[in-house]
């Protein structure tokens, strides 16, 4: 009877930890962001801005492929991660459940770098950007094939994004 009490007490406190409802409090996390509209390719896309440390950590963590779905307009959804300075970067998909494309782009919006990346894949180093970047892009998985964007290919990154400086 006991140790089913310690096991009790150990899961809810695991659970407290851990924080069970992290989906919940991520969606209103998303909503505090600012949001930057650019075109890809002639594809309209609605980013999120990741600028500070703690936002690029959390990227899009537990983020549904219903949050990650187009606008109404046929809009995509995705992620904007505005790093200070250049510099060879690398992600991992740590709680991250939908599989996502990343671009890398240096600091004059030249493509540097893209992989399509599976959910939860944490090897470290497995999606590199290969060559020093400023910006990396997110969207859902497929998006920069169907559009036909490759290494070599500039993105116009908006003038409020490139204002950070080292």
């Amino acid at each position: 009877m006991n140790s089913t009490l310690i096991a009790v007490s150990s899961l809810a406190i695991t659970m407290a930890l851990t924080g069970s409802s992290c989906a919940g409090r991520r969606i209103e996390d998303l909503d505090k962001l600012g949001v930057v509209r650019i075109t890809i390719k002639s594809k309209a896309f609605e980013l999120w801005i990741a600028d500070d440390f703690n936002e690029q950590q959390q990227g899009l963590m537990h983020v549904t492929a219903d949050r990650m779905a187009p606008l109404s307009d046929g809009t995509e959804r995705g992620m904007i991660f505005v790093f200070d300075y250049e510099h060879e970067l690398s992600f991992w998909m740590k709680d991250t459940i939908i599989p996502l494309d990343i671009a890398y782009l240096d600091s004059k919006g030249r493509v540097v770098g893209l992989h399509t990346m599976a959910p939860l894949d944490v090897r470290p180093g497995q999606y590199p950007s290969g060559e020093p970047a400023k910006f990396a892009i997110e969207v859902n998985a497929g998006v920069f094939g169907n559009i036909g964007l490759r290494v070599g290919d500039t993105i116009d990154v908006p003038a409020s994004l490139l204002k950070r400086a080292p």
